[in-house]
């Protein structure tokens, strides 16, 4: 019976750990590896976030599901705090939180601001790919 249980709870652990290893997490804004993604061409996300906004709260959610998705999977993710990081927002020259921007091929090929609708952010992303 322990040994059944032991086998269940690591199957499960299993499960959870492959979901998560799939999912693209958001990683925390840094020059050198924006500029290094998006020189590399592949599909980037920035998302600007604020912890007091209750659209990017809206925001989290549906990206971290589009993320997960294996379609997604080269897609790189990253978060400027814009109340803690003003240089970075700017030098993607955002103006407000709640702004998603993806580049792909080197430069930047579609902006959002203040969306939540997940299809309207799922065909955003899918302007990188």
């Amino acid at each position: 019976m322990l040994s059944r249980r032991v086998m269940l709870l690591g199957g499960l652990c299993a499960v959870a750990w492959s979901a998560a290893a799939q999912a693209a997490p958001m990683a925390p804004f840094s020059a050198d590896a924006f500029d290094a993604a998006v020189k590399q061409g592949g599909p980037v996300l920035v998302h600007i976030h604020a912890a007091w906004c209750p659209i990017c709260r809206a925001q989290k959610p549906i990206l971290e599901k589009l993320l997960a998705e294996p379609r997604f999977g080269a897609m790189r993710a990253f978060e400027i705090d814009f109340d803690g990081d003003q240089p970075s927002v700017r030098k993607v020259e955002a103006r407000v939180q709640s702004t998603l921007i993806v580049y792909k091929g080197g430069r930047e090929v579609g902006r959002s601001v203040g969306e939540r609708q997940p299809e309207w952010i799922e065909d955003l992303l899918e302007k990188a790919l």
